[in-house]
């Protein structure tokens, strides 16, 4: 069974419409002999005559007028299919996002987030998905729109947008030891650190940097999320060490201070399949976390 040419279809409605080939030519801006063989290719495919002479002109055939009431509806939806996206209207979007990021992010730029997304579509909600979701989530179908964190391991065709750079700083409660004097390596290393790993990792890059200069942080508990490590290091003598940005808001009151090794700075990113690449909406989205993460 071969596959039906669709574009007749289109020359069918107009064809019908105007009762005339030499009319139904203009219209379609074809010659009148290319019309002519249109016509012949629809009467093939149909099995029906469709247009008759009479005297001087053509009438429809029964099969054509029921034709006439079916085809105009048909064509009408695939031109609206292929039209471009209407603009967006902001003020009755009606949508429910889906970003998964850590527990960091939510609470230094959720807030700020959901004031610019309501300011412009108060109809939109946000879900914010914890990254513990990662085995049953995914972009590829769409359980997600957006990921934000460290761009790792992802499928070839996932897009990737960088939103801002990040460093590590170290965090204590107000009045510690560390919040006096200079902090070097020998004093960093000689505390009582928290560390966090969703792994459960006792080491990192920060023990690397240590190891490289003869020295060995004591790491006496670990977390799953940075808030907690900073509330226990604001009611203990523990360290903890954070992303400076993703925790401004959260270490309000406590001592923060530069790490006295070198550590790789880190990138945020925001990630997205490309089947919402042009979507208005998505695109909407993605621009006011970007504006967001930029604002600080």
């Amino acid at each position: 069974m071969t596959t039906p040419d669709l574009n007749l279809l289109f020359a069918l409605d107009v064809l019908l419409a105007e009762g005339s080939v030499a009319r139904a030519a203009r219209r379609l801006r074809l010659s009148p002999s290319a019309m002519s063989r249109t016509l012949a290719r629809l009467r093939e495919a149909t099995g029906d005559p469709l247009l008759v002479r009479a005297g001087r002109g053509l009438v429809a055939t029964p099969r054509a007028e029921e034709l006439r009431r079916q085809v105009g509806p048909v064509v009408q939806d695939a031109e609206a299919l292929l039209r471009p996206a209407e603009l967006l209207d902001l003020s009755t979007l009606d949508r429910v996002f889906t970003l998964r990021t850590n527990e960091g992010f939510v609470e230094e730029f959720g807030p700020r987030l959901v004031a610019r997304i309501g300011a412009e579509a108060p109809e939109v909600r946000l879900r914010f998905a914890p990254k513990s979701d990662k085995d049953v989530m995914s972009l590829r179908d769409a359980a997600i729109d957006l990921e934000i964190g460290v761009a790792g391991e992802t499928g070839p065709e996932v897009r990737i947008q960088a939103l801002f750079r990040d460093r590590f700083i170290g965090a204590v409660r107000a009045g510690h030891p560390l919040s006096k004097g200079t902090v070097t390596p020998e004093r960093y290393a000689a505390g009582r650190h928290i560390s966090v790993s969703r792994r459960g990792r006792e080491k990192g890059p920060i023990d690397e940097a240590l190891g490289g200069l003869g020295l060995q942080r004591m790491v006496v508990c670990m977390v799953s999320g940075f808030s907690a490590a900073l509330a226990m290091a604001r009611a203990s003598e523990l360290i903890a060490s954070v992303p400076e940005r993703h925790t401004a808001g959260a270490r309000a009151g406590m001592y923060s201070f530069r790490l006295p090794v070198t550590t790789v700075e880190v990138t945020i990113s925001m990630l997205w399949h490309p089947r919402l690449d042009a979507d208005p909406a998505q695109r909407w989205l993605r621009e006011c976390v970007r504006e967001v993460c930029a604002s600080r």
